[in-house]
């Protein structure tokens, strides 16, 4: 199987349509993670919102561009907001992404992801180990850290595709995208982002930012998955330390959507 690269000229395309669009992103996420999401959204050109009461999630899901489901830090009351975010998402066709933190580590988190992944998510966003867990190839992480490389999770990554309907975006030191058929791999970063809560998860808000501003879920993924990558290596040029990378890489992100934009 045959795997690509995005192309220079429409991941500069994709930047300028998230600036001039400001995507509203829906981020049911875990709440360690919450500031940095936020700030990753806003810097990038979206438009980030935390509605987690399930008395509004659903609503608020049917007027968001696109809606984040992360599994971090669940609980029921939390998973009733979930769910009734994606069941907006399926009635309006509004793209939305799952990232199943930890995905092979316990059992009652694995039968909720298990349950959700069936909803056909746009994009499954997830570590090596994740995929492996999920592809049912592998048995998870040290916690929610991979143990595996993501060209390990490559083949997995690409049956998962193909079962679940889903684009699946699996991160490592080389990132790589896959609808089970086309395969598009984003090399760059920096390891130091590891150390720095929230680039993971904030990474999957980002992509269903891009998700929201174009049809093509494959390479929108790619994009933001090509943004990160080099606003790490853009943030470690500044920095050798995790918590100044955290707002160098922020600091980068905005610059590069926005020079992108002019």
């Amino acid at each position: 199987m045959t795997v690509t690269s995005l192309s220079t000229a429409r991941f500069v395309e994709l930047c300028r349509t998230l600036v001039a669009q400001r995507p509203l992103v829906h981020c049911l996420t875990n709440e360690v993670v919450q500031a940095i999401t936020a700030n990753v959204l806003l810097a990038s050109g979206a438009s980030p919102a935390m509605v987690v009461a399930n008395d509004e999630a659903g609503d608020f899901a049917s007027i968001a561009s696109s809606v984040l489901i992360n599994l971090g830090t669940p609980y029921p009351e939390r998973l009733q907001a979930m769910r009734s975010a994606i069941d907006a998402c399926q009635k309006k066709g509004t793209p939305w992404v799952l990232d199943p933190v930890a995905a092979g580590v316990l059992p009652w988190r694995d039968r909720i992801i298990k349950e959700l992944a069936a909803l056909k998510p746009t994009v499954i966003r997830a570590n090596a180990s994740e995929v492996l867990a999920m592809a049912g190839m592998g048995h998870g992480g040290h916690g929610v850290d991979s143990t595996d490389s993501s060209r390990a999770a490559l083949v997995a990554a690409q049956h998962l595709a193909t079962q679940t309907q889903s684009i699946v975006a699996v991160t490592g030191e080389e990132d790589y995208v896959t609808d089970g058929n086309r395969t598009i791999a984003i090399a760059g970063g920096h390891a130091l982002a590891t150390l720095v809560v929230g680039t993971g998860c904030s990474l999957s808000a980002l992509v269903a930012a891009f998700l929201s501003i174009d049809n093509n879920a494959l390479e929108a993924t790619a994009a933001a998955m090509t943004l990160a990558k080099r606003a790490q290596e853009k943030a470690i040029s500044q920095t050798q330390s995790p918590g100044s990378f955290r707002t160098a890489y922020i600091d980068a992100l905005f610059e590069l959507t926005h020079g992108a934009a002019q």
